[in-house]
């Protein structure tokens, strides 16, 4: 074993390389990543911040300056957070993005600095001087005058550097002054292209099992890296902490690096444990974690978990207590927890480790920092932190209601008392009574009730009522309410004024019969629909119907069936609410789009649906019982309101921050300040009203603040003066009554008072300006730190809208904190005060989802606790984890990272599993993260972060795979070695790999708005305003997802020319970041996180019947983008119609399988004249593949693509690498190759062919998508292997035949146009979730789905193999597969030169041209190297 075999991998971004990204010196770089993560704390401060760093040596000390610089303007949590952004490279693509925009300008040549007014462009102060543009969310604009009308100018230049300031100076002052808007973005003039490693992704050497030899002997050189072996001193190896004994023996170094390595060589025997050895295991490592000293048990749990292969035989002889287990097992079921599932808490914040990765984990802890040092600010430490954070302040949900329960609505039937109703049952119980989806339950009881707002002029009210008749007729259990607005002026009659003419007649109705048939026959016959109500119409249909009656006596000014008529203007007035016709379903307003007859009842019958599940809520949860009256319990709910007033209700809110503030009778949850200039009527109005409010309420405090519509002075302050000096002498009752009285205007001249208020007045006047960016003379009402206003001139706030203010703060969050902060036993003036700040900060942080208090009922034996440091801001972490899953290889390090960034008070419980039956874990693990940037010795920043695997066991076969955010497309892009077979016995040194982020990937779903169908085969592409065409896709039918590959910066997405242009249009998209006014649709790409947005489209009106997918009038397209083209026959330009291709499709991974490709292409080409253009699948080709391809083309005349597409997040992931590669094989046939191609032929890497395959290409599949050969049935002796013949499939199959996967055919015509990828993708999604099911992933699912999509099955000599097949057959054989035979195990190389005699010819015509091109490169790289300074383009 001797040999140290150190493992290296590392991930790179090109910053700025040669298509336009950027990589500026590491350090500026620090410095444009850290004016990003200070902006997005507020536009201010990264101006600030930009103020302070004029013109900028180690980069160690330039490090630590800006650290410095960038703790003027944060708390020290923010400073540590900061560390680890900078580590994490979290802010680069921010900062990329702007590059890449400033590269879609062009910049004019050689400046260092530009800017772009409306796209003139210019580089010196002097330029600056059309159509506005584009703005992102997240450009950096000076806060100036906000103006809309005056130019927008872009200034693309480096913080820092001398021409920035020059700019800088002259551009902010213009800002202030208001002639210019100023915006920057970042941009590097000349970038030195370098490398910037990246983390926050995990590295795993997956065991292989050995069955088969699929390894090349192909030598490889091997390459020597120095890498420091000391680093991992801190492991402990079977109970020796060597670091720890080095430092306190340093005589006795040499023995103890002889010691260790001893104790490694013992410990690493990888022989297999028995069955009954493995049982504990999860127990027993548990036992070990907790029994170490604290500080070492997280890192413990690391190295356990992370190299579990070579340390399972150590933990087998480990003793577990018995208090442990019982513990363990009362804890989950306390929890509720399964055995062995992993969680994770921050906060009591759920962080789902499938969704969050270590940038999104990086959001959380920003936004909750907020939150965590305000609380501190204002004194709350300890328990009391969690208690107040776990409140819920539920941010008001849109859907407010409004009390139906009001005379003035006039209900038309009343389920449950209605005779017609009286048969159906009146039980709540009925509700949760299984029904067919979709059927309304016929209960008789009020549950949902529908009020309209109708003014019976307007000619939509016929309809509507129309509709509401409609519900009556069929006996949807609705009861439905209806409130006329009408004229409420005295002297109007029935004569002049329709609709009180109408409304006296429907008394006159409801007396004589009832009020149900009144409204029926009366607005029934009334008018006919898209008429309008007239005075005429009234008092016809009155003398029609009623020819006795007395139409003055009715209609007349003295009219006896007057009463309340102005009930319902007065409801409708007092409600708040919007412009007519309305409905409320249950209080609730409609929207005006559903308020659409046609829309309407869908709407309600949906609005019908979605109430029945929280009804059947209520009642299971005993909350509504026999007993109870619905409607009384449906006013009764947090979401009901006295009023309607959009600017309380609406969600989006302004808070006041009062944490970097320190800090009568009894304490107060709800604070309120008027402000607003005294003098003014309508200022004097808005405190008069609050004081009514106050005498009617006993929760609420109102302070005053006066903001002067001109300089305060002697005479124009003289009211507030008062108003000031009465709350300070008088008590709380007595002043609002003296307020009161001094506010009423005839008193106001009696009044003088000294002049110490007026700096008051003033300091107040400042307030305003500053904090609540009021102008003097406005008006606003700050609750509890919540900012409304400011008003409008006009704009009235009315006594109900303080109560409805109060309720809302209240209900909100006020009461909540108002009841834990009695706990802390405060005065009750600091209580107040305390409720109102902790409301505001509370209730201003951004919501989030529910936070869940985790509670462990014992925790002695399986908890591992740490302690916060005092008297500092804490994180309350706790996780979930059973130190032998996966989630613990990735959750232990991430602990580790976090305690070292912030002040964590920590919780990890181990949630074993007993009883195990295999091995829990079958990989070595490494998660690549830091918590700070590291610096070496000499100060340089150090290279970044690897991932590095030290004492690795040498006999078993290793297989490695990148496990990286969802966003992220990976690939390899130096490794001499094999990184599908790594087997250390055979290599020398330091096995290296390097890996580029390649793209980051823009994903989506797209519906089309008239059908809510996926447009099946329709088509995106991405670019830039001068490059409009860089990517492309096709969208699929499961959920309209797409995905794009893209890079940092802001792209264009446009539906492809041709078809999709012609057939669609793009109506709406979200998660875009166009602004409004933008014809295109613009996604700006600007982390690391993934991003997902909308789009639905429509097809064009003179289009509605063609289909995308059609046979007519198909023009072709050829060229994918980023298409590698190697050679192909010069055609004359003129012939435009399709050529001849032979299209072929691979798959390989690993030297072995890539050796056996080459030849296969040799094979193919040599039987064939047609022209072959192979398409291989990029993700999993070595680099030395993707390097000599280009060669073996030109030398081959054939073209190639190498097409990429990452595993959509919503499809079930496989974890083995060989079945993902399988997945490749056959789900996403429909959108890795562009429409154009119509036939493609999969042919398996080792396969050798023998024939034309332009036969197979043309052979008639009868009406299938695909055709396959069946498995031979010749050779005899291996019928007991031939596993299709009995079981389940046998049964599955009936009389149809089991067909080999080895090679296929698919006319993907046909394929798209009966949606076989998404039926593939579906019966997939439903088997993959059993791990026993699909044991062949691409050969089963065909197979499985034979009778959904049908295969054709190829004649039998199309595929050949030794296995199955007898050799009498061989003669006639068109291809030759390699199989494996299960019964002999032959390892693949042996078997082909065995049983194909010219593979070995192959083998060495292609190894003597990778030979030649190795020659050509060596010798290239000996002429250029006297001048290192030429950079090689990769």
């Amino acid at each position: 074993f001797g040999k140290q075999h150190p493992f290296i991998i590392l991930l790179f971004y090109h910053l700025f390389s040669e298509n336009g990204y950027l990589d500026a010196a590491v350090a500026d770089f620090h410095f444009l990543l850290c004016s990003e993560f200070i902006g997005e704390d507020g536009n201010e401060k990264f101006w600030q911040f930009v103020d302070t760093v004029k013109e900028l040596t180690s980069v160690r000390s330039y490090y630590n300056l800006i650290i410095k610089k960038a703790g003027q303007f944060l708390t020290i949590l923010q400073v540590n957070l900061l560390r680890f952004a900078l580590a994490l490279r979290s802010y680069s693509p921010a900062v990329h993005a702007s590059q890449q925009i400033a590269s879609d300008e062009p910049p004019p040549e050689a400046c260092p600095a530009f800017v772009s007014i409306h796209g003139q462009r210019g580089c010196s102060t002097k330029d600056i001087k059309k159509p506005k543009p584009y703005l992102y969310k997240n450009d950096h604009t000076y806060p100036g005058a906000n103006k809309t009308d005056v130019p927008v100018v872009i200034l693309y230049a480096e913080i820092g550097t001398k021409k920035f300031n020059s700019f800088h100076t002259v551009l902010s002052e213009k800002a202030k002054e208001g002639t210019l808007a100023y915006v920057l973005r970042h941009y590097v003039a000349d970038p030195k292209p370098q490398k910037m490693l990246l983390s926050g992704y995990g590295v795993e050497l997956a065991i292989k099992s050995k069955e088969y030899k699929a390894v090349d002997d192909t030598r490889v050189k091997g390459q020597l890296t120095a890498v420091n072996a000391e680093d991992d001193d801190n492991d402990e190896v079977q109970g020796f902490f060597f670091g720890t004994l080095k430092k306190s023996h340093p005589e006795l170094q040499g023995q103890l690096v002889e010691l260790r390595k001893h104790l490694l060589e013992s410990t690493n025997d990888m022989a297999p444990l028995k069955v009954w050895e493995m049982q504990d295991l999860s127990f027993q490592a548990a036992a070990r974690i907790m029994s170490v000293p604290k500080f070492d048990a997280l890192k413990l749990m690391r190295d356990l978990s992370q190299n579990f292969p070579s340390k399972a035989r150590s933990l087998t002889r480990v003793a577990v207590k018995q208090e442990m287990r019982k513990e363990i097992e009362e804890n989950q079921k306390t929890i509720g927890v399964h055995p062995g599932d992993g969680e994770l808490f921050i906060n009591g914040l759920h962080i789902d480790l499938d969704l969050h990765n270590p940038f999104s984990i990086l959001d959380i802890l920003r936004g909750e920092a907020r939150v965590l040092e305000g609380l501190h600010n204002l004194g709350i430490k300890g328990e009391h932190q969690g208690k107040l954070l776990r409140l819920p302040v539920n941010s008001v949900d849109d859907s407010y209601a409004l009390d139906i329960r009001h005379p003035a609505v006039m209900w038309l039937n009343d389920i449950e008392n209605d005779f017609m109703y009286h048969n159906w049952p009146a039980g709540v119980q009925e509700l949760l009574r299984a029904t067919f989806p979709g059927v309304i339950r016929q209960i008789r009881r009020n549950f949902f009730n529908l009020v309209l707002f109708l003014d019976p002029l307007q000619e939509e009210s016929v309809e509507l009522v129309k509709l509401a008749e409609l519900f009556y007729k069929h006996k949807i259990p609705l009861r439905i309410g209806f409130v006329f607005v009408v004229n409420t002026k005295d002297e109007i009659d029935g004569f002049s004024d329709a609709g009180v003419g109408f409304y006296r007649l429907l008394n006159y109705i409801a007396d004589e019969y009832d009020l149900s048939q009144a409204l029926m026959s009366m607005l029934y016959n009334t008018v006919d629909v898209g008429e309008t109500l007239s005075v005429d119409t009234v008092s016809s249909y009155l003398k029609r119907k009623f020819p006795k009656a007395n139409s003055e006596r009715i209609l007349g000014v003295d009219s006896e069936y007057d009463d309340k008529r102005k009930d319902g203007a007065l409801f409708y007035r007092q409600s708040g609410l919007g412009a007519m016709p309305l409905a409320l379903f249950n209080g609730v307003p409609l929207s005006p789009d559903e308020m659409d007859p046609e829309e309407l009842e869908t709407v309600i019958l949906q609005r019908i649906m979605d109430t029945t599940t929280a009804f059947q809520r209520a009642v299971f949860m005993g909350q509504l019982t026999e007993g109870s009256d619905v409607v009384d319990y449906l006013m009764e709910q947090a979401n009901v309101v006295p009023r309607m007033n959009p600017l309380i209700l609406s969600t989006d809110r302004k808070y006041l921050d009062f944490t970097s503030t320190p800090d009568e009778d009894g304490m107060t949850a709800v604070t309120m300040w008027i402000t607003g200039d005294f003098e003014k009527v309508s200022g004097r109005k808005l405190l008069l009203n609050a004081l009514k409010h106050v005498k009617a309420s006993s929760g609420v405090r109102v302070g005053v603040i006066d903001n002067p519509s001109e300089k305060p002075s002697e005479d124009n302050t003289i009211l507030y003066r008062a108003i000031w000096a009465s709350l300070l002498t008088q008590k709380n009752k007595a002043a609002a009554e003296f307020v009161h009285k001094l506010l009423k205007e005839e008193t106001k001249n009696e009044i003088n008072l000294s002049n110490i208020l007026n700096k008051l007045v003033f300091l107040q006047q400042l307030f305003c300006r500053d904090a609540l960016k009021l102008r003097p003379g406005q008006r606003a009402v700050i609750s509890n730190g919540r900012i409304l206003g400011p008003f409008e001139e006009q704009e009235e706030f009315t006594v109900e809208d303080f109560h409805l203010l109060e309720k809302i703060t209240l209900s909100g969050s006020a009461e909540k904190v108002k009841t834990k902060v009695k706990q802390m036993g405060m005065k009750p003036k600091h209580a107040s005060d305390l409720v109102m700040k902790v409301d505001a900060l509370l209730t201003a942080a951004p919501k989030g989802e529910v936070r869940r208090e985790v509670h462990f009922i014992k925790d002695s034996h399986s908890v591992l606790h740490l302690s916060p440091r005092e008297n500092e801001v804490f994180y309350d972490v706790v996780a979930i984890v059973d130190p032998l899953t996966r989630e613990a290889q990735k959750i232990s390090p991430l602990l580790i990272v976090l305690s070292q960034v912030v002040n964590v008070r920590l919780q990890v419980f181990m949630n074993c599993r007993a009883k195990l039956s295999e091995l829990p874990l079958k990989s070595f693990y490494r998660f690549v993260l830091e918590s700070d940037v590291a610096f070496l010795a000499n100060d340089t920043v150090s290279p970044g972060p690897v991932a590095r695997f030290m004492e690795l066991p040498e006999s078993p076969l290793l297989t490695l795979n990148m496990i990286t955010p969802e966003s992220w497309m990976v690939q390899a892009v130096r490794s001499p070695h094999d990184l599908d077979n790594i087997h250390l016995q055979e290599v020398s040194g330091v096995v290296a790999a390097e890996f580029e982020l390649e793209h980051l990937l823009l994903e989506g779903h797209c519906f089309d708005l008239s059908t809510g169908q996926p447009p099946r085969g329709l088509q995106f592409t991405l670019g830039m305003s001068r490059d409009p065409l860089m990517y492309d896709t096709i969208v699929m039918a499961n959920l309209g997802y797409f995905q794009l590959k893209a890079n940092p910066g802001a792209w264009i997405l446009r539906l492809r020319k041709g078809r999709s242009e012609e057939i669609y249009q793009i109506l709406t998209h979200d998660g875009t970041d166009s602004p409004a006014e933008a014809g295109d649709v613009v996604v700006v790409l600007n982390s690391f996180h993934s991003k997902i947005i909308k789009v639905r489209v429509q097809k064009k009106a003179e289009k509605i019947s063609e289909d995308l997918l059609s046979e007519s009038n198909e023009i072709v397209y050829y060229g994918l983008i980023h298409s590698i083209t190697g050679g192909g026959s010069k055609k004359d330009e003129g012939e435009k119609k399709k050529e001849d291709v032979l299209n072929i499709f691979s798959v390989a991974s690993g030297h072995l399988y890539e050796r056996f490709l080459r030849i296969m292409m040799l094979s193919v080409l040599r039987h064939t004249k047609t022209h072959v253009k192979f398409w291989f699948l990029k993700n999993y080709l070595s680099p030395s593949f993707k390097e000599t391809i280009s060669h073996m083309a030109e030398s081959y005349d054939f073209q190639y693509e190498l097409v990429q597409y990452k595993w959509p997040r919503w499809l079930h992931q496989q974890t083995e690498k060989q079945r993902i590669i399988w997945g490749y094989k056959i789900l996403f046939l429909d959108v890795l190759f562009p429409l154009a191609v119509d036939k493609i032929i999969f042919v398996d890497a080792d396969q050798i062919v023998r024939a034309d395959l332009k036969e197979l290409r043309d052979l008639n599949l009868e009406g299938a998508p695909y055709g396959y050969t069946p498995f031979c049935d010749s050779r005899r002796e291996m019928e007991g292997y031939r596993f299709w013949k009995t079981g389940y499939w046998a049964s599955h199959l009936g009389h149809r035949k089991y067909h080999i996967s080895a090679l296929y055919v698919v006319d993907l015509k046909k394929f798209r146009k009966i949606a076989a990828g998404d039926r593939l993708r579906g019966q997939y999604q439903a088997l993959s979730q059993d791990p026993n099911s699909l044991s062949n992933l691409d050969q089963d699912l065909p197979n499985n789905m034979i009778h959904q999509v049908a295969i054709k099955s190829l004649p039998q000599e199309w595929l050949w193999c030794e296995t199955w097949c007898d050799d009498a057959s061989k003669v006639t054989a068109k291809t030759i597969d390699l199989c494996n035979n299960p019964k002999t195990k032959e390892p693949k190389l042996m078997a082909a030169a065995r049983i194909v005699p010219e593979w070995v010819e192959y083998d060495n015509e292609i190894k003597q041209l990778l030979r030649q091109v190795q020659e050509q490169e060596d010798t290239t790289m000996q002429k250029q190297s006297p001048s290192p300074s030429q950079h090689k383009k990769g």
